[in-house]
């Protein structure tokens, strides 16, 4: 959605030396008209710095691994507590916030109530509810609108070549962020897709052993758990939308499968399993034991 771009934009903004006065369009260089809208002339060497990302006190943090953790807030905290080296107003861009676990988060909020001279902090997030309330109750939130499916559609369709169903089933799980459906392309997101719903189809004819067997992988693969909660998600999402509107489905591709499970499985069954996943998902950002978690999931959504 243009989050992480703004940011880089408010930092730019905030620094702007003004070093135009000698800037000749007849050298063949045109100014960015985003960054005059936004007050920086994106051509000094501050813009420069912060565009290439090798400014010293324009600092971004993202997670290490699933998380963001409490030594990157202490590592933060200390650099905080000196003066920037060159900038006017120091930024600090905490990519993902909604990734900090509690104790990275407590840390955070006493900085975030009286920050350094010179200093800003941007916390990008999903949702301001994935933060701890006092952190939001410390922030300015600034919404920023999803981009429309049908433009993230047509744009992955154009740049990558990909065929239309597909294309609709990534702008669909991008939540209206063309990063992120970017993204999704490049990790061969499709894929893994194609095998976390086949899983999901026939859950309820497997063993415990073959329940424990799928835990045990999903757990070990930590990068892509997230991604794969949000495929099994969606899975149990369309069961539900069948119900009501199918022509709003999102596995288009599957849609005879999703009609046939529908109609066998009753709406409590399916509000209760969609809750059990958002439960695991809100566990990712805890210090729970994994794969513990996934076997507790598995076995509930196996479940007729």
């Amino acid at each position: 959605m243009g989050k992480q771009a703004a940011a880089l934009a408010l930092a730019m903004a905030c620094n702007c030396r003004g070093d135009s006065s000698n800037f000749n369009k007849d050298d063949g260089i045109e100014q960015d008209p985003v960054n005059l809208l936004i007050g920086s002339c994106g051509i000094c060497k501050s813009c420069k710095k912060i565009a290439a990302g090798n400014h010293p006190d324009i600092i971004q943090i993202k997670p290490s691994g699933p998380f963001i953790k409490i030594d990157q807030i202490r590592t933060l905290l200390q650099t905080l507590s000196r003066k920037p080296y060159e900038a006017e107003t120091r930024v600090v861009i905490l990519s993902e916030a909604h990734c900090m676990n509690a104790a990275a988060s407590n840390a955070l909020l006493k900085v975030l109530e009286e920050p350094p001279n010179r200093s800003m902090l941007v916390l990008i997030a999903n949702r301001k509810s994935d933060l701890l309330p006092t952190i939001v109750s410390r922030c300015q939130p600034v919404r920023f609108n999803r981009i429309l499916n049908e433009t993230i559609t047509a744009f992955i369709i154009k740049e990558y070549g990909l065929k239309p169903q597909a294309a609709e089933i990534i702008s669909a799980m991008s939540h209206g962020s063309l990063s992120k459906a970017q993204l999704m392309i490049e990790q061969n997101w499709l894929h893994h897709r194609k095998w976390m719903l086949a899983e999901m189809r026939f859950l309820s004819l497997q063993t415990v052993a073959r329940l424990f067997a799928l835990a045990e992988k999903l757990s070990r693969e930590k990068k892509l758990l997230a991604e794969r909660l949000e495929i099994i998600k969606s899975w149990f999402r369309d069961l539900i939308i069948n119900h009501y509107d199918p022509e709003i489905v999102i596995n288009i591709d599957v849609v005879d499968q999703i009609r046939t499970v529908s109609r066998q499985t009753d709406m409590a069954t399916l509000l209760a399993k969609v809750e059990a996943i958002q439960n695991a998902q809100n566990r990712l950002t805890t210090n729970t034991n994994l794969r513990l978690s996934m076997e507790r999931l598995l076995i509930q959504l196996a479940q007729p």
